[in-house]
Protein backbone atom coordinates (compact mmCIF):
# COMPACT_ATOMS: atom_id res chain seq x y z
CA UNK A 1 0.00 0.00 0.00
CA UNK A 2 1.24 3.17 -1.14
CA UNK A 3 0.06 6.81 -0.22
CA UNK A 4 -0.94 7.15 -3.92
CA UNK A 5 -3.24 4.49 -3.79
CA UNK A 6 -6.85 4.93 -4.48
CA UNK A 7 -8.73 5.33 -0.94
CA UNK A 8 -12.55 4.33 -1.32
CA UNK A 9 -15.29 4.12 1.20
CA UNK A 10 -17.93 1.33 1.79
CA UNK A 11 -19.77 0.14 4.74
CA UNK A 12 -18.53 -3.14 5.98
CA UNK A 13 -20.27 -6.97 5.68
CA UNK A 14 -19.93 -9.54 7.93
CA UNK A 15 -16.79 -11.03 6.14
CA UNK A 16 -15.04 -7.25 6.61
CA UNK A 17 -15.02 -8.54 10.86
CA UNK A 18 -11.81 -9.62 11.27
CA UNK A 19 -10.20 -6.56 9.63
CA UNK A 20 -12.40 -4.34 11.36
CA UNK A 21 -11.29 -6.21 15.03
CA UNK A 22 -7.63 -6.18 13.88
CA UNK A 23 -7.66 -2.27 13.23
CA UNK A 24 -9.60 -2.33 16.54
CA UNK A 25 -6.81 -4.03 18.36
CA UNK A 26 -3.75 -2.09 16.53
CA UNK A 27 -3.95 0.69 19.15
CA UNK A 28 -2.80 1.18 22.42
CA UNK A 29 -6.24 0.60 24.17
CA UNK A 30 -7.67 -1.68 22.01
CA UNK A 31 -4.96 -4.46 22.94
CA UNK A 32 -6.11 -4.66 26.20
CA UNK A 33 -10.20 -4.46 25.12
CA UNK A 34 -10.20 -6.48 21.85
CA UNK A 35 -9.43 -10.47 20.93
CA UNK A 36 -8.66 -10.51 17.72
CA UNK A 37 -7.94 -14.35 17.28
CA UNK A 38 -8.84 -16.92 14.09
CA UNK A 39 -11.83 -17.44 14.35
CA UNK A 40 -12.80 -14.39 15.84
CA UNK A 41 -15.09 -14.99 18.77
CA UNK A 42 -18.86 -15.15 18.21
CA UNK A 43 -19.11 -12.32 20.08
CA UNK A 44 -18.19 -10.09 17.14
CA UNK A 45 -20.54 -11.51 15.02
CA UNK A 46 -23.51 -11.01 17.40
CA UNK A 47 -22.48 -7.50 17.51
CA UNK A 48 -22.23 -7.15 13.95
CA UNK A 49 -25.62 -9.15 12.95
CA UNK A 50 -27.43 -6.51 16.00
CA UNK A 51 -26.21 -3.66 14.26
CA UNK A 52 -27.10 -4.30 11.00
CA UNK A 53 -31.00 -5.38 12.06
CA UNK A 54 -31.03 -2.06 13.64
CA UNK A 55 -30.05 -0.37 10.65
CA UNK A 56 -31.72 1.47 8.03
CA UNK A 57 -31.06 3.12 5.30
CA UNK A 58 -32.56 6.57 7.05
CA UNK A 59 -30.72 5.64 10.20
CA UNK A 60 -27.28 3.63 9.74
CA UNK A 61 -25.40 1.64 12.29
CA UNK A 62 -22.74 0.45 10.55
CA UNK A 63 -19.19 0.55 10.32
CA UNK A 64 -17.76 2.62 7.41
CA UNK A 65 -14.55 1.21 6.05
CA UNK A 66 -11.47 3.10 4.51
CA UNK A 67 -10.37 1.01 2.04
CA UNK A 68 -6.94 1.45 -0.48
CA UNK A 69 -7.34 -1.37 -3.35
CA UNK A 70 -8.37 -4.96 -1.23
CA UNK A 71 -6.98 -3.53 1.91
CA UNK A 72 -9.27 -2.17 4.44
CA UNK A 73 -7.18 0.07 6.30
CA UNK A 74 -9.50 2.37 8.34
CA UNK A 75 -12.81 2.19 10.13
CA UNK A 76 -15.62 3.92 11.99
CA UNK A 77 -19.00 3.20 13.38
CA UNK A 78 -21.41 5.68 12.22
CA UNK A 79 -24.79 5.62 13.70
CA UNK A 80 -27.73 8.16 13.02
CA UNK A 81 -30.05 8.68 16.18
CA UNK A 82 -33.29 10.18 16.09
CA UNK A 83 -34.80 11.95 19.24
CA UNK A 84 -36.63 14.94 20.95
CA UNK A 85 -33.74 17.14 21.89
CA UNK A 86 -32.55 19.90 20.07
CA UNK A 87 -36.15 20.15 18.39
CA UNK A 88 -35.95 16.89 17.19
CA UNK A 89 -32.53 16.94 15.18
CA UNK A 90 -31.30 13.88 14.06
CA UNK A 91 -27.33 13.44 15.38
CA UNK A 92 -24.76 11.58 13.99
CA UNK A 93 -22.61 9.36 16.83
CA UNK A 94 -18.79 8.20 15.64
CA UNK A 95 -17.57 5.70 17.22
CA UNK A 96 -14.44 2.95 17.29
CA UNK A 97 -11.85 5.38 14.88
CA UNK A 98 -9.07 3.46 13.85
CA UNK A 99 -6.34 3.32 11.20
CA UNK A 100 -4.11 1.14 10.22
CA UNK A 101 -0.24 1.72 12.09
CA UNK A 102 0.83 0.51 8.58
CA UNK A 103 -0.66 3.42 7.12
CA UNK A 104 -0.95 6.60 9.59
CA UNK A 105 0.38 10.19 9.00
CA UNK A 106 -1.69 9.34 5.40
CA UNK A 107 -4.74 11.51 6.28
CA UNK A 108 -7.00 8.33 6.22
CA UNK A 109 -8.41 9.36 9.48
CA UNK A 110 -9.00 12.62 8.35
CA UNK A 111 -10.63 11.37 5.12
CA UNK A 112 -12.43 8.92 6.96
CA UNK A 113 -13.86 11.26 9.87
CA UNK A 114 -14.94 13.96 6.16
CA UNK A 115 -16.64 10.74 4.48
CA UNK A 116 -18.91 10.03 7.58
CA UNK A 117 -19.44 13.99 8.05
CA UNK A 118 -20.54 13.56 4.44
CA UNK A 119 -22.78 10.87 5.14
CA UNK A 120 -24.45 12.78 7.90
CA UNK A 121 -24.83 15.63 6.28
CA UNK A 122 -26.99 13.86 3.39
CA UNK A 123 -28.83 12.17 5.82
CA UNK A 124 -30.42 15.12 7.45
CA UNK A 125 -28.10 14.71 10.45
CA UNK A 126 -27.59 18.43 12.28
CA UNK A 127 -24.85 17.41 14.98
CA UNK A 128 -22.21 14.75 14.61
CA UNK A 129 -20.66 13.76 17.97
CA UNK A 130 -18.25 10.86 18.95
CA UNK A 131 -16.87 10.35 22.13
CA UNK A 132 -12.50 10.06 22.61
CA UNK A 133 -10.47 8.56 25.43
CA UNK A 134 -9.18 11.29 27.92
CA UNK A 135 -5.65 10.16 27.62
CA UNK A 136 -5.72 10.45 24.06
CA UNK A 137 -3.87 13.68 23.20
CA UNK A 138 -2.99 13.45 20.05
CA UNK A 139 -6.81 12.70 18.87
CA UNK A 140 -8.40 15.69 20.51
CA UNK A 141 -5.59 17.63 19.23
CA UNK A 142 -6.90 15.42 15.52
CA UNK A 143 -10.65 16.29 16.01
CA UNK A 144 -9.94 19.81 17.34
CA UNK A 145 -8.49 20.57 13.76
CA UNK A 146 -10.99 19.20 11.90
CA UNK A 147 -13.74 21.80 13.55
CA UNK A 148 -15.04 19.10 16.47
CA UNK A 149 -15.12 21.24 19.88
CA UNK A 150 -14.97 19.69 23.33
CA UNK A 151 -18.91 20.90 24.28
CA UNK A 152 -19.62 18.25 26.82
CA UNK A 153 -18.04 16.09 29.66
CA UNK A 154 -18.95 12.22 28.92
CA UNK A 155 -19.22 9.98 31.44
CA UNK A 156 -19.38 5.92 31.42
CA UNK A 157 -20.46 3.29 33.92
CA UNK A 158 -19.12 -0.36 32.71
CA UNK A 159 -22.08 -2.84 33.37
CA UNK A 160 -21.25 -6.90 34.86
CA UNK A 161 -23.72 -9.09 33.44
CA UNK A 162 -25.53 -10.13 36.53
Amino acid sequence: MTPTDTLTFRYANRDDLPAIVALLADDEKGKTREEFTDPLPDAYYAAFDAMESQSTDALPNKYLLACQGNDVVGCLQLTLIAGLSRRGQLRAQIEGVRVSSKVRGQKIGEKLIIESVSISKLLGAALVQFTTDKTRKDAHRFYERLGFVASHEGMKMALTPN
